[in-house]
């Protein structure tokens, strides 16, 4: 609940942030301050030879679980509201079912399969009427955004069962630093080049430190252990959760208006997850 109460949050403060950065400026600002919060931590407690064997592992999965799709929700969130993007983002365990059962030859149950095509069902539903290209105001078309979210969900998933695979055994604190380390390496150059030429202001500032410290460098660690101790399937299932807190903060901050028809796709979403990834099966 801790976790997803704080990336519930992240939506809200990558919103404010990404209007004056920019999506990629915005998605390695937030690596980096979190990379820089982390990595003391991790010399503190003498962990740094370990970060240095595992390295490659560990930017790796940064690179999947970080860079990319934060820079895919900074781009979706120029178009569409960040209440939407988290009810896309609570795909995310039915993408990790999928993967686990090719890569880690986790095969669900035939309720799972109903739960996949339930969810999915859920999704088109959802993105039925953002399914637009023509640009809208902010220069950005709906259905891209769309499409933006539901590929950064299908990087969290792959990462999920990349460390659940090779950094079992790894602390926490090691992965989640080494991820947001790896993650800025490979912004950081994409994101000099397209640096904003408007200096930024103070809000959008505090925004990409609060998501950076708080959204990334906190939760990263809560996310790393629980991948570790309960499994990532179990881990992913975070994301039921973070949709209610992120509806909730942009309709109380941003003013965002949340629809009958948005609430009953989330709920249709919500049940094929859970029947996705095992929580409730059919029978009970």
């Amino acid at each position: 609940m801790l976790l997803a109460a704080i990336w519930g949050s992240s939506f809200l403060f990558t919103r404010i942030a990404v209007v004056d950065f920019g999506p990629l400026p915005t998605a390695a600002v937030r690596v980096g301050i979190a990379a820089a919060f982390l990595l003391p931590l991790v010399l503190l407690r003498g962990l740094g030879g370990v970060l240095l064997k595992n390295w490659r592992r560990v930017f790796l999965v940064g690179l999947f679980n970080s860079g990319i799709p934060f820079a895919c929700f900074a781009f979706a969130l120029l178009s569409i509201t960040t209440g939407l993007s988290a009810i896309l983002n609570a795909t995310v365990p039915m993408f990790g079912a999928i993967v686990a059962w090719f890569w880690l030859k986790d095969r669900p149950t035939g309720s799972r399969v109903l739960g996949l095509l339930i969810g999915f069902a859920g999704v088109a539903m959802l993105a039925w009427d953002k399914a637009t290209f023509k640009p809208d105001a902010s220069g950005v078309a709906p259905g891209w955004a769309v499409l933006a979210c539901l590929f950064a969900c299908v990087c969290y998933a792959l990462s999920a069962s990349y460390a659940k695979r090779h950094l079992t055994g790894l602390p926490p604190l090691v992965t989640a630093a080494g991820s947001q380390i790896g993650a800025t390496v490979g912004l950081v150059l994409p994101a000099v080049w397209l640096w904003p030429a408007q200096t930024p202001g103070g809000g959008a500032w505090l925004a990409v430190a609060a998501v950076g410290v708080l959204c990334t460098g906190i939760a990263y660690v809560l996310y790393f252990r629980l991948i570790e101790t309960a499994g990532p399937a179990r881990a992913l299932a975070v994301t039921f959760v973070v949709p209610v807190f992120a509806v909730f903060y942009g309709a109380v901050f941003l003013g965002e208006v949340v629809t009958l028809w948005m609430l009953l796709c989330a709920v249709v979403i919500i049940c094929g997850t859970a029947l996705s990834t095992g929580l409730l099966k059919l029978g009970r």
